[in-house]
């Protein structure tokens, strides 16, 4: 183990500890709660959508590695779901789920070459074909779950194709604005699938997957999670767009992601109140500014602008581990330092391979950031529920 896995991990240990929890990547011998299967299923199905989406836009703009390598991490993604399913229904289910999983992909894919190709028969059939999809799908897990009826599954999973297809049409017609704002759409949809998938799957198995899903403190667990990853694949987006000369689409992700910036400062204020909101939006934004400057300063490769972004991006860490230490007694400072500069590392490494033009290293490090991002929104959820035990029941 190095050093910078070593101060990361433990880390997050200390500040486990210090909050009264354990967090997934530390649980012991695999254990599992209802909490970690209604973040974890959210989090993989959200990230499903915006890699699909990155890899649609990239398909559509012409650039052939850059979809290549997204396509690549998006079956990475469907590589964990499925391991996801493995781990609940064993390694049969696993087997069968995923190329079940992969056959939508393809159809969204088939669908995205009959946008580029202007071929209106291919268009009707990908959609007619994701629509029958939607059967087989509500059937496969009706049938290991008696608690999915298959009928409301299918309208779930429906659901998700017409938000996935509101991405990409809007990305074929040449409106980044449409389609980024589709997008988080999109994502935030998948909620309505990865919250009942880990009722159904808690109720079936209580005791394997103890707590209640739907509890307060799982809610704002998963509320962190997925703002904060969402946060990440935004930024990257934007950068992606600057580094490649897309203007028009840098501002659509770049507007995107301080909608998602405000969520966030909502969910502090929803703890904390609005001074604290109102205190934490101005904070927080102030960090992807610096994020910007680091790229334009590579963009330009104006070496002095780079050195100037990190040595601020490293102060801002400290800034806003002070923020959250003074809200919350059970966040101590030096450690929530470490954990935000860590953010800001795996998020310097994702541009500064997008500069390189290594799409492939680029999409595995955008994976590995938004990962990262659960060392601090399970911490910070975990220290908000000791400090508010009356408002958030006990997380399991």
């Amino acid at each position: 183990m190095n050093r910078r896995t070593w101060i990361r991990v433990t880390g997050v240990a200390l500040l486990a500890a210090l909050v009264g929890i354990t967090t997934p990547a530390l649980a012991a011998h695999g254990s599992a709660s209802a909490s970690d299967l209604r973040t974890g299923y959210n989090a993989l199905l959200a990230e499903h959508v915006l890699l699909a989406a990155a890899a649609t836009n990239a398909a559509l703009g012409g650039r052939q590695a850059e979809f290549e390598a997204a396509a690549a991490a998006l079956d990475g993604n469907s590589q964990d779901i499925a391991t996801s399913i493995g781990s609940v229904y064993g390694a049969d289910a696993e087997k069968a789920f995923l190329p079940l999983w992969r056959k939508h992909i393809g159809m969204a894919v088939d669908y995205t070459m009959g946008l580029a190709t202007r071929d209106k028969a291919k268009q009707d059939k990908a959609v007619a074909d994701l629509i029958g999809y939607t059967q087989d799908f509500g059937a496969f897990l009706a049938a290991a779950n008696p608690n999915l009826p298959k009928d409301v599954v299918a309208e779930l999973v429906k659901h998700h194709v017409g938000t996935l297809k509101s991405v990409i049409d809007p990305q074929a017609a040449g409106d980044p604005a449409a389609a980024f704002a589709a997008l988080r759409v999109a994502a935030g949809h998948m909620s309505m699938i990865g919250d009942p998938l880990a009722g159904a799957i808690a109720k079936q198995f209580p005791a394997k997957y103890p707590g209640d899903p739907a509890a307060p403190a799982a809610g704002l667990r998963a509320t962190l999670n997925l703002a904060l990853r969402e946060h990440v694949y935004l930024a990257a987006a934007a950068t992606n767009a600057a580094l490649g000369g897309r203007k028009p689409e840098f501002e659509a992700a770049a507007a995107a992601l301080d909608g998602n910036s405000v969520d966030v400062a909502r969910a502090i204020g929803s703890v904390y109140g609005a001074d604290a909101e109102k205190a934490f939006l101005p904070l927080w934004r102030k960090h992807i500014g610096m994020v910007v400057d680091y790229t334009v300063g590579v963009t330009t490769k104006d070496k002095a602008k780079q050195d100037k972004a990190v040595a601020d991006l490293v102060a801002y860490t400290d800034d806003l581990a002070a923020f959250l230490a003074a809200a919350n007694p059970n966040l101590p400072r030096a450690v929530v330092a470490d954990l935000v500069k860590h953010h800001v590392v795996t998020l310097k490494e994702v541009i500064d391979v997008q500069a390189a033009g290594d799409q492939t290293k680029a999409w595995k490090s955008v994976r590995t950031a938004a990962g990262h991002m659960a060392k601090i929104a399970d911490p910070l959820a975990a220290a908000i529920t000791k400090q508010f035990p009356q408002k958030f029941a006990a997380a399991q």
